[in-house]
C-alpha cells in the first residue's frame, strides 16, 4: 500500500511514523522548507524558540507513549506560570477569587461580586449557546467584561455575542467563579481545574524538536519527507481518491491520502460539490498570527511566567512569550532574553500587510510602555507571519463543518485530520492522536471517530502523566522513559 501524508505538522507525522513502522510506503508533502508546523522551533540571535508558547500535556496514555519514545530523556518539567496583565497589573491565571478580586481594589470587586450574584438570580443558563453567555452565565457580567472580551475579540476578531460556546466548553470547560472559590478552599490536589496543568513536560530542545526526530524516524523506517512542496489537489476517480496533483500540474498515484491542509482548500481542490458545501466552505475562515520577536538586552527573566495573556484593550498584542524561563538549554550562554507578542488578525486586514519595521517599532513601543522591560534596551526584531492559525468558531460553524464532513463522507481513500484538516482548536495532544489513529484505520483496516477527538477528550482511554521519570499510570504503575 502506498500512502500519501500531506502536512508535516504534528497529525501528519504522528500518521507517517506509525504507518512508516509498520512498513507502510509512506510520502510526507509539506509546502514550507521545515516540518513541524505550529509546533516548529528555530534559532534566532543565538537562541532556539517557538511559534510563541507550546507546552505540551496529555492524559492519554497512548499519546504519552508516542512523545516519550521520540523524545526519550531529552525533556524537563517546567513549573508553569501563566498570568493575565490588566491595568498595569499580573492576575492568577486561572483567576484566584481572593487574589484577583484583591488586585482589583473594593469597588470594582464589589461590582464583580454583585454582577455574578445577579446573574445566578436571573438563572441565566450555562449551556448558552454563545461564548459571551457561556462565560457570563459562570463569572457575571463583570468579570466577563474585564477578563474574557478584549482577550477573546483580539483573538478571534469577532464579538463575544457571535463566538460559539463550543471555544468556552473546550478552554474553560466546567470553570466557574463558583468552582474557583471552592478550589481556593480545598486546596490545589482536590480543587484544581483539571484542563490547567501545574507542570509540564517539555523538550530541552525546543517544542519543534518532537516532530524533527519523528520526521527523522519517518526516513530511518524507509518514508519520505518532501519539503517546498505544496499540493495543488488531491485526485478521485468517481470520488474514490486515488492520488495528488502538485503545482507544477504533475500527478503520483496513491491508495490512500491523509490530509492536514486548511480543509476549506482541501474540499475546494476536490471539486463535485453541490451550492450547499460551497457556502459552507465559504462560512468557516481561519484567523492569522503574526509574531514579533524581540531581542531584549537582559540576561534577568524581566518577568517570570512563561506566557502572558494581555487583557489590556490599548496594547494591540494578545499574548507575550518570555523563551527564557521555559528551559535553560532554548539560550545557553546568550545574555539575552527573547520576547514573543502575538498579533492576530484576519487575512485582508492591514495588520498581515504591514512592513517588519513597523510591527517592531510599534510592538517595541507598547512593550516598553509597560515598563516589563525593566529600562533593558530592545536590541532587534524579527517577524514571522504564519496563516491560517486558528478556526474561527463563529456561531452556527458547527452546522457548516457537519455538510463538510458528510460531503468528505462521499469520498473513499481520504483522511482529513488535525488542526488546519479537521477545523478544530487542536492542542499538540489532539492532533498526535488524530495522526495515531488515522495510521491505525489504514494499517487495521479499521474505523475510528476522528471528529470526536477534542470533544469529551479525556474520556478516552487508560489515563496517566508525564514526571520526571516517565510514564506514571493513573494505577500508579511507572514506566521509565
Amino acid at each position: 500500500m502506498k500512502v500519501a501524508v500531506i502536512g508535516a505538522g504534528p497529525a501528519g507525522l504522528t500518521a507517517a511514523y506509525k504507518l512508516a513502522a509498520e512498513g507502510v510506503d509512506v510520502d510526507v508533502f509539506e509546502a514550507s522548507g521545515e516540518v513541524g508546523g505550529m509546533c516548529r522551533t528555530f534559532e534566532l540571535w543565538g537562541h532556539k524558540v517557538d511559534l510563541g508558547p507550546h507546552r505540551f500535556y496529555s492524559s492519554d496514555s497512548r499519546v504519552n507513549e508516542i512523545w516519550l519514545d521520540i523524545v526519550g530523556n531529552d525533556y524537563a518539567m517546567v513549573d508553569r506560570l501563566t498570568r493575565i496583565y490588566y491595568k498595569n497589573e499580573f492576575f492568577p491565571y486561572p483567576l484566584k477569587p481572593f487574589e484577583t478580586l484583591r488586585k482589583l481594589g473594593l469597588f470594582d470587586s464589589a461590582l464583580c461580586l454583585a454582577s455574578y450574584v445577579r446573574e445566578k438570580m436571573r438563572s441565566t443558563t450555562t449551556d448558552a449557546e454563545t461564548f459571551e453567555n457561556w462565560v457570563v452565565g459562570r463569572f457575571g457580567r463583570r468579570l466577563f467584561d474585564i477578563f474574557f472580551k478584549t482577550y477573546s475579540e483580539k483573538l478571534w476578531g469577532i464579538s463575544c455575542s457571535d463566538l460559539d460556546s463550543d471555544f468556552a466548553a473546550q478552554r474553560i470547560k466546567r470553570l466557574s467563579l463558583l468552582e474557583a472559590i471552592k478550589s481556593s478552599f480545598l486546596g490545589k490536589k482536590n480543587g484544581k481545574h483539571k484542563t490547567l496543568v501545574d507542570r509540564f513536560a517539555y523538550p530541552l530542545g525546543g517544542t519543534g524538536m518532537v516532530y524533527e526526530r519523528m520526521a527523522e524516524r519517518v526516513e530511518k523506517d524507509g518514508g519520505r519527507i518532501h519539503l517546498t512542496t505544496p499540493i495543488a489537489s488531491v485526485v478521485h476517480e468517481n470520488r474514490t481518491v486515488c492520488g495528488l496533483r502538485f503545482q507544477d500540474g504533475l500527478e503520483e498515484r496513491y491508495d490512500r491520502v491523509i490530509s492536514t491542509m486548511p480543509l476549506t482548500l482541501m474540499v475546494k481542490s476536490l471539486g463535485e460539490m453541490n451550492p450547499e458545501v460551497e457556502q459552507a466552505i465559504d462560512e468557516l475562515t481561519f484567523r492569522n498570527t503574526v509574531l514579533v520577536y524581540l531581542n531584549v538586552d537582559s540576561a534577568e527573566p524581566l518577568f517570570p511566567d512563561q506566557w502572558v495573556y494581555v487583557h489590556s484593550p490599548h496594547l494591540s498584542m494578545g499574548r507575550m512569550t518570555n523563551f527564557r524561563n521555559w528551559v535553560p538549554e532554548l539560550y545557553g550562554e546568550q545574555r539575552t532574553t527573547v520576547i514573543a507578542c502575538e498579533l492576530w488578525c484576519d487575512s485582508d486586514d492591514a495588520t498581515w500587510f504591514d512592513d517588519d519595521a513597523r510591527h517592531i517599532g510599534n510592538v517595541s513601543s507598547q512593550l516598553t510602555s509597560t515598563g516589563l522591560l525593566r529600562g533593558a534596551k530592545i536590541l532587534d526584531g524579527h517577524v514571522v507571519r504564519v496563516p491560517r492559525c486558528y478556526p474561527v468558531y463563529r456561531r452556527g460553524y458547527k452546522d457548516s463543518l457537519a455538510k463538510i464532513v458528510e460531503h468528505l463522507k462521499t469520498f473513499t481513500g481520504l483522511t482529513a485530520i488535525g488542526r488546519y484538516g479537521s477545523f478544530k482548536y487542536n492542542n499538540q495532544d489532539h492532533s498526535i492522536l488524530m495522526g495515531l489513529l488515522a495510521a491505525r484505520e489504514i494499517i487495521d483496516q479499521t474505523d475510528h471517530d476522528l471528529q470526536s477527538i477534542n470533544t469529551d477528550y479525556e474520556s478516552y482511554q487508560e489515563q496517566s502523566v508525564i514526571t520526571e521519570t516517565g510514564l506514571q499510570t493513573a494505577s500508579g504503575e511507572l514506566v521509565t522513559a
